[in-house]
């Protein structure tokens, strides 16, 4: 393999400003690397080389610099992005090309980033696998068996796979937390509003949010560092300025800081090798001078159910916008079909299966006689949610668990029982209910050989917390060279 690949995402930084390589090179071999391994890994659905050669070029002619400047990028593809195809995963968006980019994409090509192309992801960010993307899955580097995790398998698999050193996914009930996790890959959900939804496709409006994905804590900050921020054109940005993230990575020291550990997260449906590496993982903090204390969240048991009926219910209110009158897809238009006709039939042509049982879901929550039984009464719980974060944040700095409660499954294991698919993201969706900031970063691999996450949860526009004590473990641990275990593909 060319040893610019496998360089993190500073060093490829630190060579390009040096001059010791060109940001082309670095560009030409992952792009080699896409040829190489993509048709096994599936993470790429669209790979924009001409794009990235410009944009590298640029880099190397002085017009652009920065701290990751010239570094590639594998980009999800729910992010709208200028003349370059974006499907959100599906058909109903096959062939679309946005006329405009994404406030994410705007900072990144200001600060020399070299976006590879788009990567795949399930059908508008629902599912825990990629299975669900209308393109086919994505695979796990580590067992092309088992899933990469989702919504954002493809960003996170394309990291692993050392198609790309960094990523962009996007989380609204963890699908950049849970992806990292099984695929031993870092991956952070900043606080809601912290990073601009400006150009984001929406699934749920109130829980969507962008974040980076990467192999090495600091990787990760620095690219949040960039893609965070206030922006006017998004009403649901925070107006401050992007906590110090890339400070807190470097720092890495946990001495004097309050551990919490959260009870609901173990226990009966748990991995042992999952709890096992957790465990030590606490040890380690313990070791390294943090206070760990047990920390109980009694309303987190009611968070799945909660999530499932909030987003559901936005994601039917966003969806209805794929009239098959304006973009994408239009089915049945023959100049007899009423438009009506046309609408049911693209709809049910262009959607899937787990998009349609969301759908479905949320329209009934909203439904007169229903709303506040069920939308109503889940808004309420997540208010709870919300205070017992409040409330175990007046006594720890931080809360850790498990990212999820076991490695990663075998591809089309759970995609015929979305029960058991939902319950993947079990300890990732009360962050998102909540609004803060989360982190998931490799602690080992469990008695099946596969990575293990954990989980760090930090209070809203405290991020820098989480970065600090992920990169102590990660120091602690090596962690950010567990990719080396994984087998070759």
């Amino acid at each position: 393999m060319n040893p610019l690949l496998a360089a993190t995402a500073t060093e490829l930084a630190a060579k390009i400003a040096a001059r010791e390589v060109s940001a082309v090179e670095v560009a030409q071999a992952h792009l080699d690397r896409i040829a190489e391994v993509d048709e096994k890994v599936h993470a790429f659905l669209h790979v924009d080389t001409d794009g990235a050669l410009a944009q590298a070029r640029r880099v190397d002619d002085g017009e652009i610099s920065g701290p990751l400047a010239g570094v590639p990028l594998a980009l999800k593809d729910v992010i709208v992005t200028k003349g370059v195809p974006t499907t959100a995963g599906s058909r109903i968006l096959q062939g679309w090309v946005p006329p405009y980019d994404a406030t994410i994409v705007e900072r990144m090509r200001a600060a020399g980033i070299v976006v590879l192309g788009k990567t795949n992801m399930d059908e508008f960010a629902m599912g825990s696998s990629t299975e669900h993307s209308a393109f086919g899955p994505s695979r796990n580097p580590w067992d092309l068996t088992r899933t990469p995790g989702g919504s954002g398998g493809g960003s996170s698999a394309a990291v692993a796979s050392y198609q790309a050193p960094i990523g962009i996914g996007t989380d609204t009930g963890g699908s950049i937390r849970q992806p990292a996790a099984v695929t031993g890959t870092v991956g952070a959900k900043p606080t809601y509003g912290g990073v601009s939804r400006y150009g984001l496709i929406a699934f749920s409006s109130s829980l969507d949010q962008a974040g980076p994905c990467a192999r090495t804590v600091l990787d990760a900050a620095l690219l949040h560092e960039v893609i965070g921020g206030h922006d006017p054109r998004d009403s649901t940005s925070i107006a401050a300025a992007v906590p110090p993230v890339v400070a807190a990575a470097r720092q890495a020291d946990v001495s004097g800081m309050r551990i919490g550990v959260v009870t609901q997260f173990k226990g009966d449906g748990y991995q042992p090798g999952v709890l096992a590496r957790f465990d030590e993982s606490v040890a380690i903090l313990e070791k390294l001078g943090a206070t760990v204390e047990e920390v109980s969240c009694p309303h987190f048991d009611y968070a799945l159910p909660a999530y499932y009926l909030i987003a559901p219910s936005e994601a039917s209110s966003n969806l209805a916008r794929y009239d098959a009158m304006r973009y994408g897809l239009r089915v049945g238009d023959d100049g007899v079909a009423s438009a009506e006709e046309v609408m049911a039939a693209t709809r049910d042509a262009g959607f899937g299966a787990e998009v349609k049982r969301r759908i479905i879901l949320g329209t009934y929550a909203l439904s007169a006689g229903y709303y506040d039984a069920y939308y109503g009464q889940a808004q309420k719980v997540r208010t709870l949610i919300s205070r017992d974060f409040a409330s175990a944040f007046e006594r720890v700095d931080v809360l850790v668990s498990p990212t999820t409660p076991t490695t990663a499954f075998t591809l089309g294991e759970r995609v015929d029982d979305p029960m058991a698919m939902y319950l993947a993201d079990l300890c990732t969706i009360p962050s998102n209910l909540y609004g803060g900031p989360a982190l998931s970063l490799p602690c080992g691999l469990s008695d099946d050989g596969l990575p293990v996450g954990l989980q760090v949860m930090a209070p809203v526009q405290a991020d820098e917390r989480m970065y600090r004590v992920a990169a102590a473990v990660e120091a602690a641990l090596g962690s950010d060279k567990l990719l080396e275990k994984a087998p070759p593909l």
